[in-house]
């Protein structure tokens, strides 16, 4: 299980240039117009990680399969997209399937490249969207109470749940804060995510700089930082040409031309590491001899659920799971010499698998 995570933001921002790079295709079209991306482009990318490849070497596993991330490039926004300005209503759809929004913000000065407010001030971009996802927000919340009107007078209990926290979302709203503001108790969570509001999705604001920026960031990201720790969201500061002229190079290049750059790892690597936390997801193993393979989970993750991410059956059949630490395989140079040291552990359903973990599953059926 990956994520998928909607990259958006006003147009001539950098948005396409960054799904390139991250997708290492040419699939969305990068051009200084608006409305460029005018079909959301779907691309997935590897997770990058280097735990993976120890495994696989320790192991003798023939194929490595790192687990999958998913990004969509929506189109463009301006202002009044609530109300159906530009491509407003199709950035709104797309943007409600998305489990994150990845947000790229113009950090950079060019004048070469127009923007659709005539002025660069990354805050200023990041709230026109943040209201236009309110706006549309609002006009929903006040549809669906209408809507539910006649179960309430039933008394239909999931109508009155759903009535209830519609109501404290619009009470968010109209005071000016996103939804995600609301704190949700753990009975109402499986509810409150069935509301699919725009403004309850995780935020990871993208600083797009300039190339001989990248390495220490600039004024426009640092106020960009500074707005989202305000909001408990996170930002990470990116050259999409950058990333961009990455993608072309082999590995051996790539890590030639990021020490020139002063960067100690690629753009896409921070982005994940970010939206990892953002949406609190964490990473476990399977190693063996035909394949070593990455996992992404929710973390706090049972043992059981972990093993249904493989398979259903795995699940639904579950016994126990045969489990050793990442660094405790790497110390005993794999299973064998883990198990002789005492490091492999046989957990059973309430077991809540930590980050790391290599995993053996036994089932039934």
């Amino acid at each position: 299980m990956g994520f998928k995570t909607g990259i958006v933001g006003l147009p001539n921002v950098g948005k396409s240039t960054l799904f390139n790079a991250l997708t290492r295709t040419a699939a969305a079209q990068a051009a200084n117009f608006p409305f460029c991306t005018i079909e959301p482009n779907v691309g997935e990318v590897a997770v990058p990680d280097a735990r993976l490849e120890k495994l696989a070497a320790i192991a003798g596993s023939r194929q490595i399969i790192p687990t999958r991330m998913t990004f969509v490039d929506i189109a463009g926004l301006v202002k009044g997209a609530s109300k159906g300005e530009g491509l407003g209503n199709q950035f709104l759809a797309n943007i409600r399937e998305c489990d994150a929004i990845a947000h790229v913000l113009r950090c950079f000065e060019d004048g070469d490249v127009t923007h659709v407010e005539g002025r660069v001030d990354p805050v200023a971009d990041a709230e026109t969207i943040e209201t236009e996802l309110m706006l549309a927000d609002l006009e929903s919340i006040e549809k669906r109470r209408a809507n539910l009107v006649r179960k309430l007078k039933g008394n239909d209990n999931d109508a009155a749940q759903q009535d209830r926290l519609l109501a404290e979302a619009q009470a968010a709203l109209e005071a000016g804060r996103p939804a995600r503001s609301v704190e949700v108790s753990e009975e109402d969570s499986r509810a409150w995510r069935q509301l699919q509001l725009l403004t309850t999705k995780p935020i990871l604001y993208v600083c797009n700089v300039a190339e001989d920026e990248a390495a220490k960031g600039n004024a426009h990201a640092e106020a960009v930082a500074k707005m989202a720790e305000a909001q408990g969201a996170a930002s990470v500061v990116i050259s999409a040409k950058i990333e961009e002229e990455i993608s072309q190079l082999d590995a051996e290049e790539a890590e030639m031309f990021l020490e020139e750059l002063g960067l100690k790892e690629a753009g896409l690597d921070r982005l994940i590491k970010a939206g990892y936390d953002l949406l609190h997801l964490q990473t476990y193993f399977t190693v063996g001899p035909k394949e070593a393979r990455a996992w992404t989970i929710p973390q706090g993750t049972s043992a059981p659920r972990a093993a249904g991410v493989i398979h259903g059956d795995f699940e639904k059949g579950f016994i126990r799971a045969e489990t050793i630490a990442y660094d405790d395989y790497i110390a005993g140079n794999g299973e064998q010499g883990a198990k002789e040291a005492g490091k492999m552990r046989a957990e059973g359903k309430g077991y809540v698998v930590q980050d790391g973990d290599v995993l053996h599953f036994l089932h039934s059926g």
